[in-house]
């Protein structure tokens, strides 16, 4: 909640904090850019980190550092400093985040791991609802360094009880303290990180770059060298003897499936309010008060979904239940391409009402899908995967949007340099095509979807097909019988 809370308040005061440090807009964009490329790059190296030195000690230092970099943010007196403080944050946004899954995979069973997670999410799609509401009061009373405050004492307070407080033993099962698997500790293989903390920075500042510069010779370049950088991950990766990404993880039925999925729903979802956010406020000509309120239903659906979407994945298994999910995220796509000037608030919170209740059921199915089947030694790595899947989407799906967009349609000079924008009469031509493109990526991930595990199809979460993780270790049998919900599915 900290974190998503901490990137939604600072879209809000962006505005005021350009103007009081008398910084330029492209400054102001690295406030943002500086924390993706950090976070991004580096999700996957510190689960690997928690898999070896224990992900609630990882949590720790990750929570007191993010609360330590929000303070210096608050505190800082030019935008260089604002700007190094954001990348300090996004180091350890890295190291928490990941941790938050291991943890979860350590201290409960596979079977139930659902809810949790679906909690967990419902907590950060209130933290990102309630962001831009308290930051534009913060901002207003006191000013816009008082909300990088916001979060300093609860993240000083969560850290310390994440060092204090010792774990005790995991919820349904006897094993060791929580967020420590069992076994000899993995290999930390730092070229495999480096290759792929290049490719990922690259990737991420290339999809960043796009909405603002197009495509130039600089974006282009970026793509190559991300592009480069992956495919020399990937041979080193299968050369090593102890790769950051084991094999095992990727060639799951259940997990790579999972991991295509969170990007092809988080690249449909934010791709889709991208251009939504551009309808309600250059078409209909709403301030961004009433068009914010106009996407309300999407958090609503989202945060209520959640923890319903954990009982249908109990009930029908992640594949019924992530292709159906896909499938209302595609209709909340498509009906928001036939919006028009005539769209009232009925039919636009009907199209986000849909958009949230597909993506919520995603994000909770498909996350519980990768961390259930990822080996508890490997948790950690599986849960950096997934956070990078939610932080690649996102980037893409813009981007998409705004290749077509700026390609359908003529750009037209904004209130800063940079700035993607378009009149209302050719964005609003332009919209249906760019709109069913992302629908397109929903549906591909719909059709993805169908290849996971259905109700209780063979696991992958333990060393023993169907038992308890480490039950394999101890010379425990497989249970007879799958537990309720299956043995593939949270």
């Amino acid at each position: 909640m900290i974190v998503a809370l901490d990137g939604t308040v600072l879209t809000v005061v962006q505005p005021a904090l350009q103007r009081d440090l008398g910084a330029s807009f492209a400054q102001v964009q690295w406030t943002s850019t500086g924390y993706l490329i950090a976070v991004a790059s580096l999700l996957v190296f510190a689960g690997r980190l928690g898999d070896r030195y224990g992900h609630r000690r990882l949590f720790a230092v990750g929570t007191l550092g993010f609360a330590a970099a929000s303070a210096g943010v608050g505190l800082a007196s030019g935008i260089g400093a604002v700007i190094a403080w954001r990348v300090a944050q996004g180091v350890f946004g890295a190291l928490l985040q990941p941790a938050t899954l291991g943890m979860l995979r350590a201290a409960f069973p596979p079977d139930r791991l659902g809810t949790p997670i679906a909690l967990r999410t419902s907590a950060i799609g209130l933290a990102a609802a309630a962001g831009p509401v308290l930051g534009g009061a913060l901002a207003t009373q006191w000013g816009w360094r008082s909300v990088f405050f916001v979060g300093v004492v609860p993240a000083l307070a969560i850290g310390v009880l994440a060092l204090v407080v010792r774990g005790g033993v995991p919820v349904g099962r006897a094993a060791g303290p929580v967020g420590r698997s069992a076994g000899p500790a993995p290999g930390l293989d730092l070229p495999g990180a480096g290759l792929l903390a290049v490719a990922l920075a690259c990737l991420v500042h290339t999809l960043v770059g796009v909405p603002e510069s197009g495509w130039t010779a600089t974006t282009v370049a970026g793509l190559v060298v991300a592009c480069a950088a992956g495919a020399a991950f990937a041979r080193h990766e299968r050369r090593t003897a102890g790769p950051l990404v084991p094999a095992r993880l990727l060639r799951s039925p259940a997990v790579g499936p999972a991991l295509g999925i969170l990007v092809a729903a988080s690249a449909a979802m934010f791709g889709a309010l991208f251009v939504a956010t551009y309808f309600l406020q250059e078409v209909l000509e709403l301030d961004p008060l009433h068009g914010a309120l106009r996407g309300v239903p999407l958090t609503v659906t989202m945060i209520v979904g959640a923890p319903l979407s954990a009982v249908l994945l109990r009930r029908a298994g992640p594949r019924r239940t992530i292709t159906g999910a896909m499938a209302v995220l595609t209709a909340g796509v498509l009906a928001l391409s036939q919006l028009d000037r005539t769209s009232g608030p009925v039919v636009t919170g009907a199209a986000f009402a849909l958009l949230g209740a597909g993506f919520g059921t995603v994000m909770v199915a498909a996350t519980a899908v990768v961390v259930r089947h990822a080996p508890e030694s490997d948790a950690g790595v599986a849960g950096g995967l997934q956070q990078t899947a939610m932080n690649v989407g996102p980037a893409l799906g813009i981007a998409l949007a705004t290749t077509l967009l700026t390609t359908l349609t003529s750009r037209t000079p904004a209130e800063g340099p940079g700035t993607p924008h378009w009149s209302a009469e050719p964005f609003l031509a332009a919209m249906p095509t760019a709109l069913t493109a992302l629908a397109a990526v929903a549906a591909v991930g719909a059709l993805a979807a169908m290849r996971l595990p259905g109700l209780g199809g063979p696991g992958r979460g333990s060393a023993v097909q169907g038992a308890p993780a480490g039950a394999a270790k101890k010379g425990l049998p497989a249970p007879a019988k799958a537990p309720p919900g299956g043995t593939t599915h949270g």
